[in-house]
């Protein structure tokens, strides 16, 4: 009796068991045959072109060492180190013997003024008598030449003494630009010759990348080109500033500058300038986030007018932004799965998300 219930009891068990199962898989296939919900993307035909990568580094556009106009002993120089405004001093020649020598042109000056207001008071007074015949007219000659003696002689001292005041201004060495003292080749003490160099001056705040391009790419490249700049793996957007127009005879290079927004780089950072290889080519391009790569293939999927998603193979290529051209079975105007992809099989059924509202709170 006991044997039979409990037989009885495991049947009934049994049975609850297998209905609660089918129930659950019948469950999961209606939510496997709903729609998953995806946002999509359009294939589009642009202009592309291939893109090497190009050493460089960043400079800045203004790098001078700084030199002296005169010769003198110095007694100042700033600190390596030591930021600048444009005007400001960077080092001090003595300038003793300037201002003494400045202090005795005065005098000659002074004197020289005086001997030429004697000069035409006597040219005056020869001019009124030589009607009376007093006077010769060798003697008016002479009286002439001297007051045109005295004038040569005024403005011989002024002219020297405005250099003798140029030297002491000189004696003072200022900065042309803002920027950084990097280095100083004179230390106090030292004497300096005129156009000796006193410090070297960098303005680290107007930067740019320099590279040296190979001849075979100048023909690409033109003056406000959007170029790529890479820094260990990091991105920034730049624009071709310039093309200095001359290739190396050894290296068969030719120089680049690249401007970009202000940034944290430091002057001698080396970087890589994304350039173009290759003449502009029209593409299919899809968007960056359609491709779906695996280790064998890449794929993209394409949404049907039935609302179901294929599989269709490609071949990438050149990337450009949020886009990369793509070799395959994809037309302009096809609508791609760009979120949404990985957990999608070929021919489930989906359902495309509004994109308006995102796009105008994006904006």
């Amino acid at each position: 009796m006991s044997t039979t219930s409990a037989s009885a009891r495991f049947r009934c068990g049994l049975m609850l068991t297998m209905v609660a199962l089918a129930a659950a898989a019948q469950a999961a296939d209606e939510r496997s045959s709903e729609p998953v919900a995806v946002e999509v993307g359009t294939v589009t035909v642009r202009p592309v072109t291939a893109y090497s990568w190009i050493p460089g580094s960043i400079v800045s556009r203004a790098d001078a060492r700084i030199a002296s106009v005169t010769a003198g002993r110095i007694v100042w120089v700033a600190e390596v180190g030591q930021r600048v405004k444009q005007g400001e001093p960077i080092a001090r020649l003595d300038d003793t013997m300037p201002r003494l020598r400045a202090e005795d042109l005065r005098a000659q000056v002074s004197r020289a003024r005086a001997q030429r207001t004697v000069a035409s008071s006597q040219l005056e007074r020869f001019n009124r008598l030589a009607a009376t015949q007093v006077f010769s007219a060798s003697q008016l000659d002479d009286a002439r030449a001297q007051r045109d003696v005295a004038e040569e002689d005024v403005l011989r001292m002024e002219a020297q003494l405005g250099q003798a005041q140029y030297d002491i201004d000189e004696s003072q060495i200022r900065a042309p630009f803002a920027g950084v003292v990097t280095e100083r080749f004179i230390q106090k003490g030292e004497f300096v010759q005129v156009g000796a160099a006193t410090v070297r001056l960098v303005n680290t705040k107007d930067i740019e990348a320099r590279a040296t391009a190979a001849l075979t790419l100048a023909a690409n490249i033109r003056p406000g080109q959007a170029v790529t700049i890479r820094d260990h793996g990091s991105e920034r957007p730049g624009r071709v500033r310039t093309i200095v127009p001359v290739g190396d005879d050894r290296s068969r290079q030719f120089e680049v500058r690249v401007a970009f927004d202000k940034s944290d780089w430091l002057v001698g950072t080396p970087v890589e300038v994304s350039l173009p290889a290759a003449a502009a080519r029209t593409a299919v391009t899809v968007p960056r986030d359609a491709l779906v790569i695996r280790p064998n293939r890449s794929y993209v999927l394409r949404v049907t007018r039935a609302n179901t998603v294929e599989q269709l193979d490609v071949t990438p290529g050149v990337a450009i932004a949020d886009v990369i051209e793509v070799r395959g079975p994809v037309s302009p105007g096809d609508r791609l799965v760009v979120r949404g992809a990985e957990r999608l099989a070929a021919g489930q059924a989906v359902k495309v998300i509004d994109q308006e509202p995102r796009s105008r709170k994006s904006g």
